[in-house]
């Protein structure tokens, strides 16, 4: 079987420790996959020694959290990157520092009308997580305010929340640089994935070719059939590669390793692209 490029573990919002994640892929009978947690690369040794263990393959990866100038959320898959390059770590570093002052504000603005603490945050999330809204939703769950994630994320939780707080993230078309300079390869995360929120558009997206983007994400459940022809047309007109992935979470999402899946000649694209780091195998 293929490669899952697209995964997160408890070091960002996931719900399994690195390890369990790549012994469920192992189980799932895919020949590797990729960590991809968000803004982070806490769990590469872990993943590392797990998938030698486990007998696949392992990509190193990251998901850069970034905001277009109109304010939205873009993602953008890093593989194979240097994760000590000074201009991506630094950015990296802003990001994640600015997630945490966000997360606390939110959760003093929670507190107020719900039976939520800082101290209820942390116990769902893994010591240097990236601590997001996701960590706010398991912590309501937990407090019985709602049912699930999604139940936080459309209601209490949403932008248009009172208790919401922004934060920092690079920009899209800066983060491609940054990527490429860490001798990693950018890839455009679920790029029209329209039930997320706003999606960007072809300017937008044309800019970031231009800076280097080298792939995108098509195959993913979030979005439809015309999404995905889209996608490849675009790939096809601009020589870009097409990735499909599953965005597993663990039980935080539906998602369900290898569900959508990345051939290996796309794998090898990326491994002959990056100079930052390199794929392990088994």
């Amino acid at each position: 079987m293929p490669f899952d490029l697209h995964t997160h573990s408890h070091v960002s919002d996931g719900t399994e420790p690195p390890a369990a994640v790549v012994r469920a892929a192992a189980s799932a009978g895919l020949t590797g996959l990729a960590l991809t947690d968000h803004d982070s690369t806490a769990g590469w040794k872990e993943a590392h020694e797990q998938a030698l263990s486990s007998g696949i393959s392992f990509i190193p990866g990251m998901e850069v959290s970034c905001f277009s100038e109109t304010g939205i959320s873009v993602h953008l898959l890093s593989y194979l990157h240097d994760p000590h390059a000074p201009g991506l770590y630094g950015e990296i570093e802003r990001s994640r520092q600015s997630r945490l002052s966000r997360a606390q504000r939110m959760v003093e603005r929670l507190a107020g009308d719900y039976p939520i603490t800082w101290e209820m945050v942390l116990e769902h999330s893994s010591p240097n997580a990236t601590i997001g809204r996701p960590h706010i939703a398991d912590a309501l769950v937990t407090a019985g305010v709602v049912d699930d994630r999604s139940a936080a994320f459309s209601s209490i939780l949403t932008p248009r929340s009172p208790y919401y707080v922004g934060h920092y993230a690079p920009d899209p078309v800066e983060a491609v640089r940054l990527v490429i300079e860490a001798g990693g390869v950018p890839v455009f995360a679920h790029p029209m994935a329209s039930v997320r929120g706003r999606v960007v558009g072809v300017d937008l997206f044309r800019e970031m070719i231009d800076a280097g983007l080298a792939g995108v994400e098509a195959d993913h459940r979030d979005h439809s059939e015309e999404d995905r022809r889209t996608l490849w047309d675009l790939a096809r007109e601009h020589g870009l590669f097409v990735t499909g992935s599953s965005d597993y979470h663990g039980a935080g999402k539906p998602n369900r390793l290898g569900e959508y899946t990345t051939p290996d000649a796309v794998v090898a694209q990326i491994e002959e692209r990056a100079t930052g780091s390199a794929v392990i195998r088994p």
